[in-house]
């Protein structure tokens, strides 16, 4: 059977980030098939004690924990790394850890690279960041033996800016059992449909600040009257908008910042939110608004392309036009006045996640990418 080595995830099991729970799923869906799978991880996200996960060996490898060095350095170290081993495929996940698929490639290996978004279109980065992860998306449809994108959009963006071929293989759906509201209770006091959420790291393409002051505008009219508003995310390089986020809900008790949340604490906050938001300008195929209608969710979200492959809308969710504050607002006030509406959007789309390839599709279909490659 094949081996592949993973690099650009900061590491596994998943605490938070969209690349490290397809990596996670993946990799552990690859190893029930008797692949031999190795993770390379950051030993400030993976604990430094952690050699296996899932049946997923797992590689620590150096890094600095700043903005620009962090994941170029890991990843530049992990190149290195892998050409020493016998994997035969080596399998990058993002276009900046892709800008170093050339050094596997030139000592033999057999390279695969996944395109999870444009990251270089983010406000977070530096004029010479985003020229790297540039050249990290040029690099990432020229150098592999296959380029991999998580969405339609992608795809034609590829073809179309590039003049290269990749291969759509999505994120895998998942319809978990509702978790009934008990930690949050505790932690929190919310019980049940009484809450707003965003989840995901808080960064200025997630447009967290349009949530709260639509939800503070909702206050103001009467329509969020009983409802809070739940941002459970963190800093990702990006500790100066955090607190411009902070600064922004003031002293309001009904805006509860959690920080990142995993295990029992995120499964009741997906399972009890009354509705389920993200309004960036910037996703690629977002997973947090695949795991919110996997449990049933009712999602507002932006029309961007992403999200109108995973959101029908007035059918399982509900969008609104992408710059336009006003519409945003309107459509969260709307639903925070029709609560029946979303109960029903949110059990459609639950529905439709269920008739949706899981893990193990994704899995059999990167497995047979690995097996092309391998017979050449």
């Amino acid at each position: 059977m094949i081996t592949v080595s993973f690099i650009g995830q900061k590491g596994i099991p998943v605490s938070f980030g969209g690349v490290e729970y397809h990596v996670d799923r993946l990799a552990s869906e690859l190893a029930k098939r008797d692949a031999t799978v190795f993770a390379y991880v950051r030993s400030w996200y993976t604990d430094k004690k952690k050699r296996e996960h899932n049946g997923v060996r797992l590689i620590h490898t150096p890094t600095l924990k700043t903005k620009h060095l962090d994941a170029s350095l890991h990843s530049l170290l992990s190149s290195i790394h892998s050409i020493f081993t016998a994997t035969d495929i080596v399998h990058y996940h993002g276009i900046g850890p892709a800008f170093f698929s050339f050094i596997p490639k030139l000592f033999g290996k057999k390279v695969v690279c996944t395109i999870h978004r444009l990251d270089w279109a983010t406000e977070k980065w530096t004029a010479g960041a985003r020229l790297f992860l540039k050249a990290g998306e040029f690099i990432a449809t020229r150098i592999p033996d296959r380029t991999i994108v998580v969405s339609a959009e992608l795809l034609a963006y590829v073809r179309k800016k590039h003049h290269a071929t990749a291969v759509h293989i999505s994120h895998g759906s998942e319809s978990p059992q509702p978790a009934p509201p008990g930690l949050i209770t505790e932690k929190h006091g919310l019980h049940g449909a009484d809450y707003i959420l965003f989840l995901g790291r808080l960064s200025p393409e997630k447009r967290v600040a349009w949530i709260i002051k639509a939800f503070q505008e909702a206050k103001r009219s009467g329509a969020a009257a009983g409802v809070r508003l739940v941002i459970a995310g963190g800093s990702s390089s990006t500790d100066r908008h955090v607190a411009e986020l902070t600064e922004l809900s003031g002293r309001d008790g009904d805006i509860i910042f959690t920080g990142y949340v995993t295990g029992r604490e995120k499964a009741e906050l997906l399972s009890n939110a009354l509705i389920f938001t993200m309004p960036s300008y910037l996703e690629g195929y977002p997973i947090a608004l695949m795991e919110a209608k996997g449990y049933g969710r009712c999602c507002l979200v932006s029309d961007i392309p992403p999200h109108c492959e995973a959101v029908e809308d007035g059918l399982d969710g509900f969008l609104f036009r992408t710059d336009d504050f006003d519409a945003y607002r309107m459509k969260l006030t709307d639903l925070l006045e029709n609560p029946a509406r979303a109960k029903i959007a949110g059990t459609a789309a639950r529905e439709k996640m269920k008739a949706l390839p899981g893990w193990d599709a994704i899995a059999e279909k990167t497995i047979a990418v690995y097996m092309e490659l391998a017979k050449k």
